[in-house]
């Protein structure tokens, strides 16, 4: 293992270590790193938690075809180490040698889509990530790409004129004449892993499952991480100093996708984004609910896995994946086990987990034509928010229009991610009409004891919750 982390920035190598003296911690972030450079001052602190946009930086990586993969990430939950083998790219590398902005850049300018100017950098940064994929120039694409940027001056409109006109003439750019260069350089550096030790803090990239378990068992007291998403919240928002961390997102075991007989198996490592993409077809549901999970540059870093092993009861995957019957794969170095997710969440923020052990699979079972599964998010902004209400709905059907099997599972509504059963033993052998739907709707609105907070009060919940059911059937009807 190598004590420093490499990672190209303004066309070079850079190679950081984190000896005595180094302003810099293995958890400082790259919006930190960058603010104390004198040349990077483009990115900017809004939020320190990824709301706001404003510290959007692109990271390009080799992929499985040798082309170099971009994507926009919020900088403020980006630790250091987490650029080893990649290329940063912040705002003033978009320009080339003479000066010359880039496409994006270009028409930003030209169609107003900047006043203040605060958050542009990271606005342009997204639909520079954009630029680099296939993703096409519609306006709903465009929507969900600047879905995590605010922006309180332009409106938005001329933003989306400018999208369309620089996604509309896409063509090569600089960094496409020299992706062979950087992903060779980028080759050049060690994945064998990164292991730092410093007097404060302990950091390690594994690159292995079995390196993993190894590292778990030297250090049974650290924080095992994955995206991040919601451990940097841990020092950007309560300054906690995380002295022992081991980093899983070098795991390649767990970053891929399988269909295996009846299944789709999905690594705990692999973002939300990728689970987005693999549900379109079979899980149109996850699809839905994946869609509305934070905005495009926190699935770029979330996990699927993080999301479950996170056990918050307003977790957003846990309600559908509950409904899908999905199981999760647990390990340690030498044995495994496999239980529902129903069993995996035990309690507030709890799960099934036994020291030593690493959430390592989701299992998602294929649906038959007798089942009818539907998911819901209610929050107070469509993109970008934590859910009030979350609700996710399975219905299995016999021979006949009786219903054989249902499952309605909740979040938000209690302490964890739970069912509503007294509504689903109502329901088994009847039916599934408005009539049964609304009168299992006020078994639900009587079942769950929600609390008031600043999202929602305990009475609007319980409405909503149930309405929700009602809706289900109103969904369903409408396909007929």
């Amino acid at each position: 293992m190598t004590q420093q982390i490499s990672f190209i920035l303004d066309g070079r190598v850079h190679q950081l270590g984190f000896e005595p003296g180094s302003p810099y911690t293995p958890i400082t972030t790259v919006l930190q790193y960058l603010r104390s450079l004198p040349n990077h001052k483009g990115v900017k602190e809004g939020c320190a938690e990824g709301d706001c946009g404003a510290c959007t930086v692109v990271l390009a990586e080799p992929s499985a075809d040798g082309k170099l993969n971009y994507k926009a990430v919020n900088s403020c939950l980006l630790f250091l180490p987490k650029l080893h083998g990649k290329q940063l790219i912040t705002v003033e590398n978009l320009q080339d040698a003479q000066g010359t902005l880039h496409p994006v850049q270009q028409y930003v300018a030209d169609s107003n889509g900047a006043q203040c100017g605060f958050c542009t950098p990271g606005i342009v940064m997204s639909l520079f990530g954009h630029y680099k994929t296939d993703l096409s120039a519609e306006r709903e694409e465009i929507e969900d790409t600047l879905s995590g940027n605010l922006c309180r001056c332009t409106g938005y409109q001329p933003i989306f004129d400018a999208a369309l006109k620089a996604l509309d003439e896409r063509k090569e750019d600089r960094f496409s004449q020299e992706e062979q260069d950087v992903a060779a350089q980028l080759k050049t550096i060690s994945q064998s892993g990164v292991r730092i030790e410093t007097t404060t803090h302990y950091y390690s990239f594994p690159a292995s499952l079995q390196e993993a378990f190894t590292e778990m068992e030297a250090h049974p007291g650290a924080l095992l991480l994955s995206g991040a998403t919601d451990v940097a919240l841990k020092v950007t928002k309560q300054h906690q100093q995380l002295p022992e961390i081991i980093d899983l997102s070098l795991v390649p075991e767990l970053k891929k996708i399988e269909t295996t007989g009846d299944m789709l198996r999905i690594g705990g490592g692999v973002s939300v984004n990728e689970v987005l993409e693999a549900a379109q077809k079979p899980f149109p549901a996850l699809y839905k609910i994946a869609k509305r999970f934070g905005s495009k540059q926190i699935r770029h870093l979330a996990t699927v896995g993080g999301n479950l092993a996170g056990a918050s009861p307003i977790g957003d995957l846990t309600p559908v994946l509950m409904a899908l019957k999905a199981r999760v794969r647990v390990m340690r170095a030498k044995e495994q086990r496999t239980m529902a997710l129903d069993d995996f969440i035990t309690g507030y923020r709890q799960t099934a987990l036994q020291e030593g052990e690493l959430l390592t699979h989701i299992e998602i079972p294929f649906l038959s034509e007798q089942i009818k599964i539907g998911a819901y998010k209610i929050s107070k902004r469509r993109d970008l928010d934590i859910a009030t209400v979350s609700a996710a709905f399975r219905l299995e059907f016999g021979a006949g229009k009786q219903i054989s099997e249902a499952n309605l599972v909740y979040g938000g509504m209690a302490a964890m991610t739970k069912h509503a059963r007294q509504a689903e033993d109502f329901l088994q052998g009847k039916e599934w009409n408005r009539t049964h739907a609304e009168a299992a709707a006020r078994l639900i609105r009587d079942e769950f004891e929600p609390i008031s907070d600043a999202r929602s009060g305990a009475d609007f919940r319980r409405i909503v919750a149930g309405n929700l059911l009602i809706r289900f059937w109103a969904d369903d009807a409408g396909t007929k």
